[in-house]
């Protein structure tokens, strides 16, 4: 990623767009054919391009004087009709491109570590929590298949913004093609695996940016949720997951015996300044008249770090999950300390099945769940010995109702309509 978005690569690419607009403008004959061989033999001098730039001040203007001395004088055939973002612009596709290709990597890679965790533990039992508090019994496994789910959209999302911004402009000063033809345009772009925007001022709009470094901050504020949960899960009163924790890795400078989730951490943080990237990109959505260069210094910063920062904590991410430890006695641990109070709704259900009113029920099976909390009693029972319990449900259908293999064998379903497969081998 860092390669995408270095010099280097930059000048390559803004070479690679004025070699293929003077190859479109060679096919009309704009261009003689001796003239296109010198221009083909163009290279880029990126220390050159630097002493240049100290003096006109201008990186395209820098830029296309050092191409000029690698052509000679058939270098008058370069740039001919064309403004500085022209050529801007139509590279940075390319380079959003490359980038999105990686991130996409990243993405594929970081389904692939979560699935395996989620299989593995498809029949993990732990506590469904809402609002911190303990609901009703889940899996490990069916926690992480809505990360898989979650991860599928990000590829999903990232895939349609990058359509998004996957557009050249080659339409000369502001975008009137007054200097350069719509057919130039459309070969130019061609040529590159661009679509050529339908219509440009001098540049392309940057509402396609902001709507891709938008994209990303989704998929980074998705990566943080999952950084919030472990972080949550690896706290002592609760333990059930830890992040990798390296041999002689250290986690305080005070305390020896602190194993901090600072990778997760790590992630939550970079999740910020991504996003704060996004509002950056939609401030740089208006500019003055036909273009204006309050969007290009901030560019050159958001874009290439949202997307070196994003692609770093997918690595990171997908590195945490695959090596976290899981504690599934822990969870179980912690499941059962609530009393079997997770079961109050089937519970709730068995006494309304029986011919009870709901409210009654409710109030029959909250008054047993609140004495089970406050008497720290087990909520079954609490339950079999209330006679309004007994006259409607006998102690084998309570005790049917108590049974974790109840959740186990509905989960499946997560994993079936998400065709969640993988080769454990």
């Amino acid at each position: 990623m860092g390669r995408v978005w270095s010099e280097e690569h930059k000048f390559k690419l803004w070479l690679d767009v004025e070699l293929a607009v003077c190859r479109a403008r060679a096919a009309t004959g704009e261009i003689p054919p001796e003239a296109m061989h010198d221009i083909s033999r163009a290279t880029v001098d990126i220390d050159r391009i630097n002493e240049l730039e100290k003096v006109k001040k201008h990186d395209v203007v820098s830029f296309l004087s050092s191409v000029a001395e690698s052509v000679g004088e058939n270098a008058r055939y370069i740039h001919v009709g064309l403004t500085s973002y022209d050529i801007v612009d139509t590279a940075l596709a390319l380079r959003l491109r490359d980038a999105t290709d990686i991130l996409l990597e990243d993405l594929a890679s970081l389904e692939k570590a979560i699935t395996r965790r989620a299989i593995e533990h498809k029949d993990t039992l732990m506590a469904g929590r809402t609002h911190g508090v303990h609901a009703e019994p889940i899996t490990f496994g069916f926690k992480l298949t809505i990360w898989v789910d979650d991860v599928r959209q990000c590829i999903k999302n990232l895939k349609a913004s990058a359509e998004q911004v996957n557009y050249g402009k080659i339409s000369g000063p502001v975008g009137t093609h007054a200097t350069v033809s719509p057919a130039i345009e459309e070969d130019a772009c061609a040529q590159l695996g661009l679509k050529a925007a339908p219509v440009s001022s001098q540049i392309v709009q940057r509402d396609r940016h902001a709507h891709y470094l938008t994209t990303l901050a989704l998929v980074a504020s998705t990566l943080e949720k999952f950084a919030v949960e472990i972080r949550s899960l690896q706290r002592t009163e609760i333990r059930e997951v830890e992040e990798p924790f390296a041999g002689g890795q250290a986690g305080s400078s005070a305390m020896p015996h602190k194993r901090n989730p600072e990778l997760a951490e790590r992630v939550c943080g970079l999740a910020r300044v991504i996003r704060g990237n996004a509002i950056t990109a939609m401030e740089s959505v208006a500019l003055w008249h036909e273009r204006d260069l309050s969007n290009s210094s901030a560019e050159r910063l958001i874009i290439p770090e949202s997307c070196i920062l994003l692609d770093y904590c997918i690595v990171l991410m997908a590195r945490v999950i695959d090596g976290m430890s899981v504690y599934p006695q822990r969870m179980l641990r912690n499941l059962e300390s609530s009393y079997g109070l997770v079961f109050s709704q089937r519970v709730l259900l068995k006494l309304i099945d029986a011919g009870m009113s709901r409210e009654k029920a409710y109030r029959i099976v909250q008054r047993n769940a609140m004495i089970a909390w406050q008497e720290e009693k087990p909520f079954k029972e609490l339950l079999g010995s209330d006679p309004a319990v007994r006259a409607v449900m006998t102690t084998g259908e309570l005790d049917g109702v108590f049974d974790y293999q109840y959740y186990l064998t509905h989960i499946g379903t997560a994993f079936d309509r998400l065709n969640i497969t993988f080769d454990m081998e």
